[in-house]
């Protein structure tokens, strides 16, 4: 049933390829214009092509819906305010939001510089709240209107990716304030955490990070646990078109009770997950001190707590 979100305007950031491309498409085959936005840089965020946002343009266009291209840079709170304008003057409204664009300065925290750090929270983190910040303020007006914003597993914890990881979780704690500063005025914010085959996540960076988990994992003899993208499914199975129907499920009236949450998608699962909440609490009248501390936490607090990557003999 095609149409569920007729006449309604969406922006989708980073649409050129892999994930935005298919949530572009999908939008559209259920009634949405399209702003496609996509700098058309590579993995990095370095150059910049127009045919990207060109190309998803034209696909739209031939299913029969409209779309127009924005070659803007999310990390620019200009290109983010312009982007908003052009949704408005195109198509005279603004009814879903979908932040996807990203890049990948993966390394272990030790190599990192300051602007691999830099460029990766500004696109990711700086990115969702640049569209974001001007959308809210068209949504907040009509009291309506859906944000889905995309963070990773990579959040829970990934050997070499301190940037990405802080900048994704970062993320889904902006979605969840996003739901309490917006949801009085109608509008819904939820976050997913994608598992796809794309350029970013098949780069050679990220095969090596995963050949690292691996070998932290087989030493110590356990699984690899660690929260990339290809965990628990094959990479066959993972394709970027994936991801789009749970996106466009969230913009729709269906979801209008689901608000401030987080999904992983991919493959053949979708899961949501468990807000965070207090695990174990101690209390002690007047407060805690050090003594106190060192007596009671192994068997309290820290029962039972191992640590995910020992230190390891040096070699």
């Amino acid at each position: 049933m095609a149409g569920r979100l007729e006449g309604q305007v969406a922006i989708v950031t980073g649409a050129g390829r892999g994930i935005g491309r298919g949530e572009a498409l999908l939008l559209a085959q259920e009634g949405c214009r399209v702003v496609v936005n996509d700098f058309g840089g590579n993995k990095e965020g370095e150059g910049g092509d127009n045919s990207p946002a060109d190309e998803v343009v034209a696909e739209i266009k031939k299913l029969g819906s409209d779309a127009v291209a924005n070659y803007g840079n999310v990390a620019n709170f200009a290109d983010g305010e312009a982007m908003v304008k052009q949704a408005l003057d195109s198509f005279g409204r603004l009814d879903v939001l979908v932040n996807n664009a990203g890049i990948l300065r993966d390394r272990m925290v030790f190599n990192m510089s300051e602007a691999e750090w830099d460029a990766v929270v500004d696109v990711h983190l700086k990115g969702h709240f640049t569209v974001t910040r001007f959308a809210s303020m068209v949504f907040r007006q009509q009291r309506s209107g859906a944000i889905v914003n995309t963070s990773s597993e990579s959040g829970l914890g990934n050997m070499g990716q301190a940037n990405y990881s802080a900048a994704k979780e970062g993320i889904t704690g902006l979605t969840r304030t996003l739901a309490l500063d917006l949801g009085r005025y109608g509008v819904r914010a939820n976050a997913i955490r994608p598992r796809a085959a794309t350029r970013l996540t098949m780069s050679a960076e990220m095969e090596e990070a995963r050949k690292r988990r691996e070998a932290a994992a087989a030493a110590h003899g356990k699984a690899v646990a660690g929260p990339a993208e290809e965990v628990g499914s094959t990479i066959g199975s993972l394709g970027p078109e994936l991801v789009a129907p749970l996106v466009v499920f969230l913009c729709t009236d269906k979801a209008s009770n689901i608000n401030g949450r987080d999904f992983i998608v991919g493959g053949n699962e979708i899961s949501l997950m468990s807000q965070p909440t207090r695990e174990r609490t101690i209390y002690r009248e007047g407060g805690w001190d050090l003594n106190a501390l060192d007596k009671v936490f192994a068997n309290t607090l820290g029962a039972g707590v191992k640590n995910p990557q020992p230190p390891q003999a040096p070699k």
